[in-house]
């Protein structure tokens, strides 16, 4: 039981990440949330193991974080472009599928989970992907398929800027867009991987690994395409938020994995689109589709098989 708390706590961190920094994008850059986000991020998981006292594990126990933590940056990347180019109704179903990763190694590592509890990640795994597919929106629209602990776009917004139109991706954009997006499904799979990895050693080191790698990443990305950081100082509370909610949600679910079943734990953890969708809905007033709506309460039907078995 532990263990899904942990990891339902993780999914709503990351969920409010996404969210606010979608929000925040009115504000500030893209490239300036994501930087800003991951620099805070750094600091507040190097505070925390500092603090802690925790020894170094060394690199034979960092090495999974460090290397799920460029996955995830190379996955970050690729769905971004994938929702430039393509249709977010067919690229953020796809990313959402990331979970069956970890979900299949744990089973192939003879985790066992209950039939109830198959039931409930099949339900949980529909729910998302149902949420996740979602009709084009107006400027206002919070997309719900961002990637864990990063801020939920439009695409229109990446494709022309604030406040432009969906243009229709050409066949030979979608279908690069779908290539883009299973990379990145299977890079945040990667990353989650990681996580559980090096938690086996250390969760706090786990949570601090995984921001030095994306940090690193991003710097080399960084100084190589030199792009416009352009914020607004009313974004920096959105921005500090964003890399404190990540983090948090990094070490949590590499607390959840030392606790139970990866398999189980990654589907709980993979859930933060539906916390996404739903504070657009109860903060913003944005309109749930119907097929979202169901989403949304097979996804906690799911939930409840999970954790009442």
């Amino acid at each position: 039981m532990l263990a899904i708390a942990l990891a339902l706590s993780a999914s709503l961190c990351w969920g409010s990440g996404d969210f606010l920094g979608g929000l925040t994008t009115r504000r500030a850059t893209l490239w300036a949330v994501v930087v800003g986000s991951q620099t805070v991020g750094l600091l507040g998981a190097a505070l925390v193991v500092a603090a802690s006292g925790h020894p170094w594990i060394g690199l034979s126990g960092l090495w999974p974080v460090l290397l799920g933590g460029v996955a995830g940056s190379v996955a970050l990347m690729s769905f971004y472009k994938a929702l430039a180019i393509g249709t977010m109704s067919v690229v953020a179903p796809i990313t959402a599928t990331s979970a069956l990763i970890p979900f299949l190694w744990g089973l192939a590592q003879g985790e066992r989970p209950g039939a109830p509890q198959l039931a409930g990640v099949a339900l949980a795994v529909a729910g998302v992907l149902a949420v996740s597919r979602q009709r084009a929106g107006g400027p206002d629209a919070i997309g719900a398929g961002a990637l864990p602990g990063e801020p939920a776009v439009e695409p229109s917004r990446l494709r022309r800027g604030e406040g432009a139109t969906e243009a229709v991706p050409s066949p030979a954009q979608q279908r690069r867009a779908v290539l883009l997006a299973v990379v990145g499904a299977v890079g945040i799979g990667l990353m989650l991987l990681g996580y559980d990895g090096t938690a086996s050693h250390d969760a706090l080191w786990a949570m601090l690994g995984g921001r030095i790698s994306s940090a690193c990443f991003f710097s080399v990305v960084l100084l190589a395409l030199r792009p416009r950081l352009g914020w607004r100082r009313a974004a920096l509370p959105g921005i500090v938020a964003v890399g404190l909610l990540d983090t948090s949600a990094n070490g949590l679910f590499a607390l959840a994995t030392t606790h139970g079943f990866l398999s189980l734990v990654a589907v709980l953890g993979s859930l933060y689109p539906v916390v996404t969708v739903v504070l657009a809905y109860l903060v913003l007033r944005e309109r749930l589709a119907p097929h979202q709506v169901a989403g949304v309460l097979c996804t906690l039907a799911g939930v409840a098989l999970i954790a009442g078995a």
